[in-house]
Order: C-alpha cells, then structure tokens, then sequence
C-alpha cells in the first residue's frame, strides 16, 4: 500500500521529505515470548513534534541514519506522537511506541532486541496511512467510547502521551533509587526500623527538588513529582522569562517555584538555586539538554550529599570530580523511555488535565511544503512554543471541542 507521508533519508540537502512512499508491514511483537504480528491499518488524526525527531533530521543530513530504517529501506516516516483512528476497530488510540523482543523494551538487555515506531526501525505517524501491531494500539478511557470526532482540546492533551510517560517512569526510578539511597541513613538518624525508613526515604529523596530546563519532559516530571509528593519544595531553573507562558504554567497549575537565569552567570544561578529552595539538593534533573546541568550541579555544588542526579538530557556529557563525588555519597542515573503501563497511566492522566494550553498548531499544508523549514524556523526556534502539532487528518477532529 502507497501513502503520503513526510520521511526521514540519509541526504546531505534534503534529511527530511514530504512524498509518497510505499508502506512495509513486517511482523513486529510487542514483548519476548508474545507472537509476532503483523500490523493493522490505521489513519493518523493529530500529530505532535518531538526534539527526537529533530536530532534524527540532523543524522539523516551527516548520513548517519542507516541503522535506524526499517529492514531492507532506506526511508523512515517519522512521528511518534499523537493520536490515530483505527479503522477496524471504530475508535481512536495511541500509539505504545517501543516493543521487540525483549521483557521490557525500555530497559533492553544485550541479547534482547527493540523497535520505536517513528524513531527507530518501524514508521511513524506522519503518514496519511500506517500499520501497528494491534497490542500497541491503546485505548482511550471508557467515556470516549463511540466518539466519531475527537474534540481538539483533547488531541491536544493527548499529543504528550510520550513524554508524560517518560514522566511516569522517571518518577518510579526516581522513587526506586531513592529508597535505596536514603533508607539506611534515615534507619540511623531515626532509630526506627527498616519499612518505616523506607517509607520515609523516598519522601526525603524530593524534599528539595531541582529540574534544571522548561521542555515538556522537566514539566511533566515536574507535574509528577508534586501529584505524588504534595510537600515537595519543587524549583524549575531555565533561561525563560519570569512572566513567560511556561514559567506561568508552572507556577499556577503545578505549585512549583521557578527561577530564570537569564543572563546569569553558572556560579551566579548556582546560589540563587540554593537560596531558592533554603539548601542543596536532594534531587536535581537535568532535562535542558547543555552542559550547564551537570556543571550547576557538581562542580558549584548545588546537589547535595546522598543527592540523586536523574541525567534526562540528550547530547551533553556529565563530569564530575571522583573525591567530591565519592565522598559525597552521591548517585547519576539515566533512562529513558517507557512501559505500557506508564503510558497508560499518561493517558488517564493527561485527559483530565489543563496541558493543552501549551500546544500550538502548525497547518498541515505549511508543513509538508517545507518539512525542513518548518522544524528549524518554527516547531524548534528561539521563542517556538513548548510543543506544536498538527491537525494530520481534519475529517476525524471536532475543532469546536
């Protein structure tokens, strides 16, 4: 089957392309042991833009793509976000992107295998037609039932499926790693036994958390964080204006104080963090994809002993000095990604809350004239919007909802 798509291709002057293509449907499996199947049609309606796809433009224009195309092509149609109606099924999903063969795609073993639908080995969504494995294609929550249209405020909510899941995750290793981290301290500080401190560790981990960068993935860890854990001294640290619709957002709808460093020097933005939330901190996540993170945190000492160091962003490189760090007690970890579960729990989440606020929409036609464009003078330019999306197929959206 031939449809229209915008697809990602290993060339110098053109990484991106709107064109036809024509669609492969290889038996995929969700999990190791499940059985392979093939994919089952369905019509992407809306559609967001991530930074990933971003990243794979730039690879696709240094050549460096080869290993992410589906078996046996030389093309990937990207798009990992959004929400498609399926046919056969008469109701509208999302997309649960990562599956192979392996127990937990998202934290894969050597002799185990993944794939992600629209990054890595399988097409995506920016298509007018595609095929998914019919395990991966989740379901709205039960009220939305028999909808024919989907209301946009929805669409919109919806498009952070992914990230929010990523969110969800973070959350659950965050709490995971500091459980082990701290109860043993808190088991000699308190003299109490050890469910009571493990209990107590994992409150302790977010007492003075810091998430250094204002993209979707900080918000929504963000937005966790203070769900689960009410009494968290929560601090966002980016480089927008006090007064920016971001900035607002965190303020008014999470609860969570925010600091623009602006025009700061590191050492400068350093002690206004520590003055901010009244110590070091006991978690701090980088999520601005710069080199500044690790630097605020490690070399001017914003994270303090026992600190748990959570390394969300792509491309940076984290240093650190051995003695300071050991001595410290210290812990970096990073993951990405998530589990069904997760992105269920998004979905639930997200379709009762305000983030629609945040999505701009880019037109379609505007778009796939110029793909290229459109990523590097709109969707991710100075002053861009936290996430633009694109109403993909208009028949299946209600625009007045």
């Amino acid at each position: 089957m031939k449809t229209w798509a915008t697809y990602f291709q290993n060339d110098a002057n053109e990484p991106l392309k709107y064109g036809e293509v024509n669609l492969i449907n290889p038996p995929r499996q969700r999990l190791r042991g499940e059985p392979l199947k093939a994919g089952v049609e369905a019509v992407p309606v809306f559609c967001g833009f991530c930074g990933t796809d971003f990243e794979l433009m730039h690879m696709g224009r240094r050549g460096e793509l080869g290993p992410k195309f589906p078996q046996g092509e030389t093309r990937l149609i990207n798009g990992h976000e959004g929400v498609v109606w399926v046919p056969g099924e008469h109701r509208f999903a999302i997309v649960l992107i990562r599956g192979g063969d392996s127990f937990d795609p998202t934290r894969f073993t050597e002799d185990e295998t993944y794939f992600e639908y629209g990054c890595d080995g399988a097409d995506g969504i920016f298509c007018d037609k595609g095929y998914f494995n019919p395990d991966m294609l989740l379901h709205l929550p039960e009220r939305y039932a028999g909808l024919e249209k989907l209301p946009l405020s929805l669409a919109k909510r919806l498009v952070f499926c992914d990230p929010y899941a990523c969110a969800v995750f973070q959350h659950e290793r965050m709490c995971d790693i500091g459980e082990a981290q701290l109860f043993r301290v808190i088991m000699a500080k308190e003299k109490c036994e050890e469910a009571a401190a493990r209990k107590q560790a994992v409150e302790a981990a977010f007492e003075r958390a810091v998430i250094f960068g204002l993209g979707t993935t900080g918000l929504f860890i963000g937005d966790q964080i203070r769900r689960n854990h009410p009494q968290a001294n929560i601090l966002f640290v980016a480089r927008s204006d006090e007064n920016s619709e971001k900035a607002r957002f965190v303020k008014d709808e999470l609860g969570c104080d925010y600091l623009s460093s602006g025009g700061m020097t590191e050492a400068q933005t350093a002690a206004a963090i520590i003055g901010r939330i009244g110590g070091k901190a006991t978690v701090f996540v980088g999520t601005s994809g710069t080199a500044v993170e690790h630097q605020i945190a490690f070399a001017h000492g914003v994270l303090g002993c026992n600190g748990i160091y959570n390394s969300f962003s792509l491309g940076p490189k984290v240093t650190y000095d051995t003695m300071p760090f050991g001595f410290k007690n210290q812990v970096i970890f990073a993951s990405i990604n998530f589990t069904q579960s997760h992105m269920e729990t998004a979905i639930r989440l997200l379709c009762q809350s305000r983030f629609d606020r945040l999505v701009e929409l880019i037109d379609k036609d505007d778009f796939t004239r110029d793909p290229i464009g459109a990523y590097e003078n709109r969707i991710y330019s100075k002053g861009a919007p936290l996430k633009t999306a694109v109403v993909w197929n208009p028949a299946y959206i209600d625009t007045e909802a």
